[in-house]
């Protein structure tokens, strides 16, 4: 029945019956992309120096023993492979049972190969990071034909801080081997990870802490200790903060309640002291918006002035946050607002770890909202989002006339 339906989509004939809905989506986007289902060659595959380059960027080499722990032996005794990728869905890792191995290369389907639905069309690994969920494709729910004999069980990895999509973990095997509870065995691998990584995160927290207790002792004035990557593992003489901008040499950073620091390398992490002469006082913190140039940016004016670019999508949630005021929003606010629904909510939560990033503690969480110490200007007009179909900057275009919003064309 699988098979008809494939054929059936494919030939502009009646469908026998309707796909599952997520393979639907998937299929129309994979036919969006111009993938061929009648595709031949394996894709091509990236070099051994970039695959070591990709493998020790990755996050998930930290988790690589909880995996194999978990997957390897049962994939082995179930004739699977488990399978590994980043989140661009470039296979990283591949252990498991070599008959299918063997098979699985004919396939292209080895370390060094993008599986990305835009390149191979529906399968499990592309597919579950393009519906952010996990997902098992049996069989000609595949859109290309030569992995129908296919069955793929796949769950993304997010980061445990921040919701950012870190890669997929997969066990794929021939379609006779479907289990259905491969979905809640492969999940359950995912979490011990994730949990993994949340812990060994903690630890290095803690051990900043030792770094950052005689430090703060002797500072002068506020200040605080955080890692490479903005979180904050001590605090003196101002409220507490969870995460700051990415610290780096020579660029000022804006805390709200404290006002701008500078970042000193110190062994793990950075020390950040406010930014005067005398340690007194705080200075004001002003974020202008300006959306009338493309890319839009914000500008940052403290003790120092500094400009951001943003992406449209980032202008869309700070614009957003300005308007929500002291109350801000939590995920399913923003993910109503830009996406119309409130299912975007690991989208949203990724979304917002880039901005904080870059804004670092200018961006408060549980609501998000702009910090309160905080000056907001944001350039008449909605300038380059005058385009914009995100629900919400289009409520506010309606509040404001001088505004042009492009009409959103009907859909189905």
């Amino acid at each position: 029945m699988l098979a008809r339906v494939h054929d059936a989509l494919l030939s502009g004939d009646r469908l026998p019956a309707d796909p599952r809905g997520m393979v639907a989506r998937s299929w129309r986007r994979v036919r969006a992309h111009g993938v061929n289902p009648d595709l031949g060659d394996p894709p091509d595959l990236m070099g051994a120096d970039q695959v070591e380059a990709r493998r020790a960027a990755s996050p998930l080499q930290r988790v690589l023993p909880e995996l194999r722990a978990a997957l390897t032996s049962v994939a082995e005794d179930a004739r699977h492979i488990m399978v590994i990728t980043d989140a661009d869905g470039v296979l990283l890792w591949r252990e498991g049972s070599t008959a299918v191995r063997h098979r699985a290369d004919r396939l292209g389907f080895t370390e060094g190969a993008n599986w990305s639905e835009g390149v191979v069309g529906s399968n499990g690994i592309g597919t579950a990071i393009a519906e952010a969920t996990p997902v098992q494709m049996f069989a000609a729910e595949h859109f290309v034909r030569s992995h129908h004999a296919w069955t793929c069980t796949a769950c993304p990895v997010h980061d445990p801080r921040t919701g950012e999509l870190l890669g997929v973990v997969d066990v794929s095997g021939p379609a006779e081997t479907v289990h259905p509870t491969t979905v809640a065995l492969v999940g359950t691998a995912v979490k011990l990870a994730e949990a993994s990584l949340w812990r060994a995160h903690e630890s290095r927290l803690e051990m900043l802490r030792t770094v950052a207790a005689p430090l703060l002792v002797d500072l002068r004035g506020p200040g605080l200790v955080a890692d490479e990557h903005g979180w904050v593992a001590a605090v003196a003489g101002m409220p507490a903060v969870d995460r700051i901008a990415v610290p780096r040499s020579g660029h000022p950073i804006a805390i709200h309640g404290v006002g701008v620091c500078v970042p000193e390398p110190v062994p793990g992490g950075w020390l950040l002291r406010v930014d005067r002469a005398d340690g007194s006082g705080r200075a004001p913190i002003r974020l202008e918006l300006d959306l009338s140039r493309r890319p839009p940016r914000a500008t940052v004016d403290g003790a120092n002035r500094w400009v951001h670019p943003l992406s449209t999508r980032h202008a869309e949630v700070l614009v957003l946050l300005a308007d929500a005021g002291a109350a801000g929003m939590d995920a399913g606010a923003l993910s109503a607002a830009l996406y119309g629904d409130r299912e975007h909510l690991v989208t949203v939560r990724a979304e917002m770890s880039r901005l904080r990033r870059t804004l670092g503690g200018l961006l408060l969480g549980r609501p998000y909202r702009i910090a309160p110490e905080v000056d907001v200007v944001v350039e008449p007009g909605l300038g380059v989002l005058a385009a914009s179909t995100a629900p919400g900057i289009r409520r506010l275009a309606a509040c404001n006339p001088a505004a042009t919003v492009a009409p959103v064309r009907p859909t189905g």
